[in-house]
């Protein structure tokens, strides 16, 4: 999703991977996938970005790719930010998407580092600097006078970006209502309501105007380790680039998550939506799902439990009328 891969040097920019703290020694084993099904007037040419990220490296049981339902042509690629995408053109009537499979997950919450030091700008690598700019969404060149007065007091590196989490979690009230295409940072800084994305953007921008290379991520986040929160979703968090590295950071929940898959990233959600529709749809149905599984269980019933859908609903699939 952006940042090439330098092999033999210390400075991940763009590989996730598990960690050397260890909670449980031999990892987990996550289902992940995506149902949704969509009534298309019109052929509709669509770009679907729903698999996870070109830098997750965990292991895979079954197919990651997506399939659907009636069967049209796919394209995959990988788009500049590494999101692995694509492309199709969705028949007039009813299509159905989905992706199911099980990953291994090392099973660690989100690593942190409180001696973690912040980076002068001339000592950053080139490709973070991407990520100190001003983007529609983020529009950090607006907040530096905020942020400075919240923020300048903080001691540069893990604490500034902790005190930015903080302010963020504890002022923003979450609810989906809140939540609209157009909101950008500025206008959840001064409505102090948001979605998950809108902790993320004014996390970021908060991060870009104190100099801390910050980006879009969204992905799967299943209760794990923490008590049920009701029906799956999509999530949206950030990370931040400091002591050599980038680091998953969430405002919203502020505290370490077990299970974090990325699926996009950008400088913000207009370089990492999910579902770009060319035309027009109307969507039936949307659920995910990202739940932990027994580790030990044997290929064969693993491959038993991907034939069918978790909880699937049913569903009538025929062209709309």
């Amino acid at each position: 999703m952006q940042d090439p891969i330098t092999s033999g040097k210390a400075n991940p920019m763009n590989v996730d991977r598990c960690h050397s703290r260890s909670v449980r020694s031999e990892g987990i084993r996550i289902r992940i996938g995506f149902e949704t099904v969509l009534d298309c007037p019109a052929v509709t040419p669509l770009l679907l970005s729903l698999l996870p990220h070109s830098s997750y490296d965990g292991s895979v049981t079954g197919s990651d790719t997506i399939r659907t339902y009636p069967q049209v042509p796919l394209e995959d690629f990988v788009d500049v930010y590494g999101n692995r995408s694509t492309r199709l053109v969705a028949p007039a009537g009813r299509l159905r998407l989905w992706s199911d499979c099980i990953i291994d997950n090392c099973g660690e919450p989100d690593p942190y580092d409180w001696n973690a030091a912040q980076h002068e700008i001339a000592d950053l690598p080139s490709e973070a600097l991407h990520y100190l700019l001003a983007s529609r969404y983020c529009q950090s060149d607006l907040l530096v006078e905020k942020a400075w007065a919240l923020f300048g007091h903080e001691p540069a590196g893990w604490a500034r970006i902790q005190a930015i989490c903080n302010w963020v979690h504890n002022h923003l009230t979450f609810g989906y209502h809140f939540g609209r295409t157009t909101k950008t940072a500025v206008d959840t800084m001064r409505e102090r309501t948001g979605v998950c994305r809108d902790f993320a953007h004014l996390a970021i921008a908060l991060c870009r105007a104190m100099n801390i290379p910050a980006r879009y991520a969204a992905g799967y986040l299943g209760d794990i380790g923490v008590p049920a929160s009701g029906p799956g979703d999509f999530c949206a968090w950030f990370e931040a680039f400091i002591g050599g590295r980038w680091y998953a950071l969430d405002a919203r929940y502020n505290t370490p998550r077990i299970g974090r898959v990325p699926v996009v990233r950008g400088r913000d959600a207009a370089d990492a939506a999910m579902i770009t529709s060319f035309g027009d749809y109307d969507m039936h149905l949307f659920r995910v799902w990202a739940d932990e599984i027994p580790a030990r269980i044997p290929e064969h019933q693993l491959r038993a439990l991907l034939a069918s859908l978790p909880d699937a609903p049913a569903l009538t699939l025929a062209p709309a009328g």
